[in-house]
């Protein structure tokens, strides 16, 4: 592994101010592994929240938490409604923060619910939840960005491995992996039904991808997300796996797993008669807003990458 503490490549500017790239990626021909240097615990082990000291150690550790019983039967029955009032509603099928499966041509995600659904705004302000945030990334947060995710019995499509702050680095401007997920389970998280995978400690180091990124990325890699620029090659699969294994994050409805920013992380495709419905809300420290993107020729939409 290289130190990333290497002189930066390149550069980009945060209003008139030059912001190095620490984490370059997507501008060599072949990939050569960073070490991560920033915290993935921001306030300390010992910071006030929602988290225990001990699940504080084992977030800092593995790059995740799980939360086994977040919310209750009712207000998981409450989301589960918004869940059918999206998938359901023509509107939402043509509004651009919606993404259809490419083979199926069922919903795969609606973005940006935390401002469409009074439901899920309360629950992302809820300090169960946004308490955690702060605990963890250590400063105010606000919200990059939140979308259901649709998995759908015989046809919901997979998420190819990816770390997420790859993403926002590159296509977003995220300077820092100061940023976390939520993933809170809305229909039961079974092996079997394409559950959430991560890698164990992958958090620590940063996998750059190869490739330059084209114009209007995001629509096709949100859309269907195999193998395509901003996914990892082989051989760091390989090598984070052999050091880290893989672990399936599967729990009923209501349960929740919070979860670094640079975790490499995936989910199969659902051939099961069972559906997994998840939502996610992303919270990014209000210290690490968004600058031009390091590798990627334009913004994506606000609605995918909160830029206020």
């Amino acid at each position: 592994m290289t130190d990333r503490l290497s002189p930066p490549s390149t550069a980009v500017t945060a209003g008139s101010e030059p912001v190095l790239d620490r984490y370059p990626t997507r501008t060599a021909a072949r990939p050569e592994l960073l070490v991560r240097t920033d915290p993935a615990v921001w306030g300390g082990l010992s910071a006030p929240g929602p988290f225990s000291a001990d699940e504080l150690a084992d977030y800092d550790r593995t790059g995740f938490s799980a939360v086994p019983a977040l919310l209750g039967p009712q207000e998981v029955a409450d989301l589960a409604a918004e869940l059918v009032r999206f998938a359901a509603d023509p509107a939402v099928r043509e509004d651009r923060r919606t993404v259809i499966e490419k083979s199926s041509q069922e919903v795969r995600s609606v973005f940006e619910v935390h401002r469409t659904s009074q439901a899920v705004a309360a629950l992302v302000a809820d300090e169960r939840v946004i308490g955690r945030a702060r605990q963890v990334l250590g400063s105010d947060v606000y919200v990059h960005q939140s979308r259901i995710n649709y998995k759908p019995g015989f046809g919901g499509g997979g998420f190819y491995w990816h770390s997420d702050f790859e993403t926002w680095h590159a296509e977003d401007g995220m300077p820092a992996p100061r940023a976390a997920s939520i993933s809170i389970a809305l229909t039961e998280n079974f092996p079997h039904n394409g559950c959430l995978m991560i890698i164990p400690g992958s958090h620590r180091t940063f996998v750059p991808c190869v490739g330059e990124t084209p114009e209007e990325h995001f629509t096709t890699s949100l859309r269907e997300q195999g193998r395509q620029v901003g996914t990892p090659d082989d051989a760091s699969l390989a090598t984070l796996t052999a050091a880290g294994g893989i672990s399936l994050l599967t729990g009923a409805a209501g349960s929740a797993t919070m979860f670094d920013s640079n975790c490499m992380h995936g989910s199969a495709n659902n051939i099961t008669p069972y559906p997994r419905s998840n939502l996610f809300v992303v919270f990014n420290s209000v210290q690490n807003r968004l600058v031009e993107p390091f590798a990627a020729p334009a913004p994506r939409p606000e609605h995918i990458a909160a830029r206020g």
